[in-house]
């Protein structure tokens, strides 16, 4: 069954940009702008992944919003409408810190010590992580005396970060925080990007930002879900709002 969002009704005027903005963020592809027009598939009415309930919201209604996944016809980009704003769901508290899995911290040192002799990181090298969380990653470039930086716009996860020792901005990445930095002085000579881009409701402005704020001879890392294993695995669990794509 395709279940659709009801449209709200326009009470005040709005400029051609303001229409334009609208459109392309409810109907047409986050990447390349066409008009998404197939299903992927259509889970119905869930709420908001990591917005647990207290006790107190437990005799309240939830708020829910369509879990309908769209592909579109002209990238292939799977993706879901935007709903919510990234700033209302990872701005202020968020409830996953990436510190919590054993195996994803193991797999994250590993990288860590490749990635140094590998493109001989030093103490005048720059490391910048994009969703730095709670430090999870750039700890052990710390420990190894590599200058790093997180980006991070969760308050609670940024803090914890900074309590191992990981300087941390508490802010949203895209093209204007990317020339900030570089105004600041800071260029990455390794930019790393671990499960986030799914995260981005503004794709090119992300993507972009990343190309200004690489050093001339920088490097990027981007580790991100892969649609073929979810199809071939039925993982409809990794279909959540909190994934825009």
């Amino acid at each position: 069954m395709s279940i659709q969002a009801q449209q709200s009704i326009e009470l005040t005027p709005r400029t051609d940009a303001q229409a334009s903005d609208e459109r392309l963020s409810v109907t047409d592809c986050r990447f390349c702008g066409s008009q998404l027009n197939h299903t992927f598939v259509d889970l119905g009415f869930t709420p908001l992944c990591e917005s647990f309930l207290t006790q107190a919201d437990l005799d309240r209604p939830e708020i829910s919003y369509p879990l309908h996944a769209f592909v579109c016809d002209q990238c292939w980009l799977v993706q879901l409408k935007e709903y919510v704003s990234g700033q209302a769901i990872f701005g202020g508290e968020y409830a996953y810190f990436s510190s919590y899995s054993d195996s994803w911290l193991a797999h994250c040192e590993r990288y860590v010590r490749s990635m140094i002799p590998r493109f001989g990181f030093t103490a005048q090298s720059k490391v910048i992580e994009l969703a730095s969380n709670d430090g999870y990653l750039l700890q052990y470039f710390v420990q190894q005396g590599v200058p790093v930086l997180g980006i991070e716009p969760a308050v609670n996860c940024a803090a914890a970060a900074m309590e191992k020792g990981v300087p941390t901005r508490v802010e949203f990445f895209g093209r204007d925080l990317a020339r900030q930095l570089v105004s600041e002085g800071h260029r990455a000579d390794l930019l790393i990007a671990n499960n986030v881009i799914a995260h981005v409701p503004d794709l090119n402005d992300f993507v972009g930002g990343m190309k200004i704020v690489l050093s001339d001879h920088g490097v990027i890392t981007v580790e991100f879900p892969h649609l073929m294993c979810l199809m071939d695995q039925a993982q409809f669990d990794t279909i959540y709002h909190e994934h825009f794509c």
